[in-house]
């Protein structure tokens, strides 16, 4: 029998589905601008060359910590027992910044300019969360 997940889901639209059908094939996506080469996360339009030529391609997976918080009270009765917990902001190897959590290393291991990587954790059958873990640990 499948535990049920009591945590919120993110939305998956129109415009953010090739990331979300990305995570299920446990695969990073970002919003590539085709003409210059930038990456964003969310998909926007590419602020560098304002160019329309845009795509959803396949990254590295792989970056650094570029902040985070712990969080120590719950603000939501899902997180509830699993205080503290990390909430991080992770520069990618190509550019973006992608808010998901440090797992694999206790919460005061955690630092700026940590390497890190991207794994992901199937929490329904619509939805795989990208979580990231130190790069270290990486085999």
């Amino acid at each position: 029998m499948a535990i049920e997940y009591k945590k919120p889901l993110p939305p998956i639209t129109l415009t953010n589905r090739p990331f979300w059908d990305g995570a299920k094939r446990h695969e990073l996506m970002a919003y590539k601008c085709l003409n210059c080469g930038r990456y964003y996360w969310p998909a926007i339009d590419c602020m560098a060359c304002d160019k329309p030529e845009m795509a959803w391609v396949k990254v590295s997976g792989k970056g650094e910590v570029y902040t985070f918080t712990i969080m120590h009270q719950v603000y939501h009765p899902a997180w509830e027992g699993e205080i503290p917990y990390n909430i991080t902001w992770v520069k990618l190897d190509e550019g973006p910044i992608i808010v998901a959590n440090i797992t694999g290393c206790k919460n005061e291991a955690i630092y700026i300019g940590m390497r890190v990587v991207a794994i992901f954790d199937d929490v329904t059958e619509e939805v795989t969360l990208p979580r990231f873990r130190p790069l270290a640990d990486v085999q």
